[in-house]
């Protein structure tokens, strides 16, 4: 024994034990498992806040204890579920989680304000957006189909006649058959034209003559005699008319194309495999 204590080998041996008993003091193991969760002063003012939102007063100390209780337990329970997997082919989490994706890549977006040159360029490219509608002043005499059956013609082309004949600023207003339309309409975009009498009429009326009777324009109610006064056809305003409209399409569609370079960027990244079902007898595969 004495001679097996004074062996090197043995030395070696006793120090290593002892520095492993050492190490494993001073350094203990956390209980497995175990994760902290730590509610912030921020997020317990975020759940005051969203609470006092929807229910118009502030939560009361017990009803903050059950905001903050509520918040543990979402946080323990989702950690969870990504432990077993739940979160995998989920559609509504991965649409979310898409979302939030979106939101950052719109949060790398610097905002600032467009210029003048960056906004006349935006409108000279996309002028359809903004273009005005037409508008109209005119007036009309109104002849029922139900009233003049076979003759709404003739009866038509007679009254434009004797409408013809009278002073452009004569009192028509005994003329025609009456009606719930509005004899007249001033300055009013197509739109309205069409909404109150119809698409048809409003596409004759694009078309006569102005300064003198003219007809008839057919509309889903009988014929109309048309007096058009004036026409001011539809136009791309000025930047400063809708340079408002104009910043906000050019915001988003600067947004839209933002959005657009992120995810090119990320999607580089993978290698993408799409691994179509093979057809099956007597049907055929739509192709992309």
């Amino acid at each position: 024994m004495k001679q097996l204590l004074r062996e090197p080998l043995t030395h070696f041996f006793v120090l290593g034990a002892l520095l492993f008993a050492a190490y494993d003091l001073l350094n203990p193991e956390p209980e497995v498992g175990k994760q902290e969760i730590v509610v912030t002063p921020g997020q317990i003012e975020h759940l005051i806040t969203r609470f006092s939102r929807t229910w118009q007063r502030p939560p009361t100390p017990e009803e903050q204890k059950g905001l903050v209780d509520q918040f543990v337990r979402e946080e323990v329970l989702s950690r969870e579920a990504v432990k077993l997997g739940l979160d995998q082919n989920d559609t509504v989490i991965r649409r979310r989680l898409q979302q939030k994706m979106e939101f950052v890549s719109e949060d790398l977006l610097a905002h600032r304000e467009p210029t003048d040159a960056e906004l006349t360029a935006y409108l000279a490219t996309h002028p359809d957006d903004f273009r005005q509608d037409t508008r109209m002043t005119f007036r009309q005499v109104f002849l029922s189909r139900d009233t003049h059956g076979e003759r709404l013609e003739a009866d038509a082309a007679r009254l434009l006649a004797d409408l013809k004949s009278r002073a452009p600023g004569a009192d028509v207003s005994d003329l025609g058959d009456p009606a719930w339309l509005p004899p007249s309409m001033t300055d009013e975009p197509q739109r309205r034209v069409e909404s109150t009498y119809g698409r048809d009429f409003a596409a004759g009326l694009a078309g006569a003559d102005t300064g003198r009777w003219t007809g008839p324009v057919r509309s889903s109610f009988g014929l109309h005699l048309v007096f058009v006064e004036q026409r001011e056809d539809a136009q791309v305003p000025k930047l400063a008319e809708v340079r408002e409209a104009v910043r906000r399409e050019w915001d988003n569609a600067r947004r839209v194309e933002s959005g657009r370079r992120f995810y090119d960027d990320l999607l580089k990244q993978y290698q993408v495999s799409v691994e179509w079902p093979k057809t099956e007898p007597g049907r055929r595969t739509a192709s992309r």
